[in-house]
C-alpha cells in the first residue's frame, strides 16, 4: 500500500526502471479498474497545467516503479505517485494529487487527522472491492486526446 521508504530519486539508480520525465507527476494505476479509468479521465480533464503522466501497473515503467518501491502489481491496493523524486501511495497520494489538481479538494486533507493505519484500512477496503463495486474498464481502450497525451510506459 505505502511504498517502501527510499531516498528521493532512488529510481535513477535502479537499472530496471526505464527513463521517464521526472519533471512530471507520474501515477501508476490499474488499467482495468473502472474507478481507476474514471479517475484517469478526470485527472486528464483537471490537469490544466499538464503536470501528470499515467502508467498502468502492467506497463514496463509502472511495474518496475512498483517493484522498486516494494509494491506488488498484483495487489489491488498498489497505487503509486512519484512527485519530485519521492514516492507516495494509498490515501496520502490521493490527497496530495487532489489538492494539486483542484485546490478546492484540499478540504479532504482533513482525512490526514486519521491515523495512518486507518487511512490505509479505508484505502485497502476500496481498492480490494473496486471491481465488485465499480466493475471493469480499460484505461487504454479508445482514450480521448487529453488522456492519451498523459499515458506513458
Amino acid at each position: 500500500m505505502r511504498p517502501k521508504t527510499q531516498p528521493d530519486y532512488s529510481f535513477r539508480n535502479d537499472q530496471t526502471v526505464p527513463e521517464f520525465d521526472e519533471t512530471r507527476i507520474v501515477l501508476v494505476m490499474d488499467g482495468n479498474c473502472a474507478i481507476c479509468s474514471g479517475a484517469a479521465r478526470r485527472i486528464a480533464r483537471w490537469d490544466q497545467k499538464d503536470q501528470v503522466r499515467i502508467a498502468t501497473v502492467t506497463s514496463p515503467l509502472g511495474s518496475s516503479l512498483l517493484a522498486h518501491y516494494g509494491l506488488n502489481p498484483e495487489d489491488p491496493a498498489s497505487w503509486l505517485m512519484i512527485r519530485d523524486g519521492r514516492a507516495y501511495g494509498s490515501f496520502d497520494a490521493m490527497l496530495r494529487l487532489g489538492g494539486t489538481l483542484k485546490p478546492a479538494f484540499r478540504v479532504f486533507n482533513l482525512f490526514r487527522i486519521l491515523p495512518r493505519p486507518a487511512q490505509d484500512w479505508l484505502y485497502a477496503r476500496l481498492a480490494r472491492n473496486r471491481y465488485a463495486l465499480f466493475g471493469h474498464d480499460d484505461l487504454c481502450a479508445l482514450p480521448d486526446d487529453a488522456l492519451r497525451h498523459r499515458l506513458v510506459g
